[in-house]
């Protein structure tokens, strides 16, 4: 009687050692815990030059290396059918560095920031706007400092900090943030552009 052997592979894959094995790239399942073992361990690609840290590689070739090593079973892949298998070696790294990096990223946002909430409000005239409701309701005229002038900056920060679901280390929710799904995006695209790209060169790995 076969065995019946589950596989999962996702788009991406990223590993920290140049020997790579089929349960760094894959989800396995089945009922044997010494097949399932044998087969998270198989061998399927290494790395040897530090510059090669990007392959496309194919499923149906994870497939291939598996009943190579354990023929007596029965495979159901229910993942993607190529994916991206990236390696990254594990480097410690320099604080400084990352804190310079994260000090001028947040420099250039914040003014950057400054500037188009001005340009918005110049463009739009809304001291002015705030002038006319004030002395309409009031009579007087509107010094620039009044409780609209307030309000508006203070329910501005709120929306962003409401918007982006972050302030500070904090999380309002437990939903992603709006920047985090635009990064899973990204990445998704760029995967799925890199896979398209090398299956119409035909330089990934795959069977035969």
């Amino acid at each position: 009687m076969q065995e019946n052997v589950y596989l999962k592979i996702t788009l991406s894959a990223k590993v920290h050692k140049p020997q790579v094995t089929v349960g760094d790239v894959a989800k396995v399942y089945c009922q044997d815990k010494a097949l399932l073992n044998k087969i998270k361990t198989l061998n399927i690609y290494t790395f040897h030059n530090p510059k090669e840290n990007r392959v496309i590689y194919s499923a149906v070739k994870v497939i291939e290396i598996i009943t190579e090593n354990c023929p007596s079973i029965n495979i159901s892949h229910i993942g993607e059918p190529d994916f991206v298998l990236e390696y990254e070696p594990i480097n410690k790294k320099n604080i400084i560095p990352a804190w310079v990096n994260v000090s001028i990223c947040s420099i250039i946002m914040f003014f950057g920031a400054a500037f188009a909430i001005m340009t918005f409000n110049t463009d739009v005239s809304i001291s002015k706007l705030f002038s006319d409701i004030y002395a309409d309701i009031t009579g007087q005229n509107n010094n620039g400092f009044s409780i609209l002038e307030i309000s508006y900056s203070v329910g501005l920060g709120l929306g962003i900090i409401i918007f982006y679901n972050h302030f500070g280390k904090r999380r309002l929710s437990k939903d992603p943030t709006p920047i985090e799904l635009e990064m899973r995006s990204y990445e998704t695209d760029i995967e799925t552009a890199l896979v398209d790209g090398v299956n119409k060169k035909g330089e990934h790995i795959d069977v035969g």
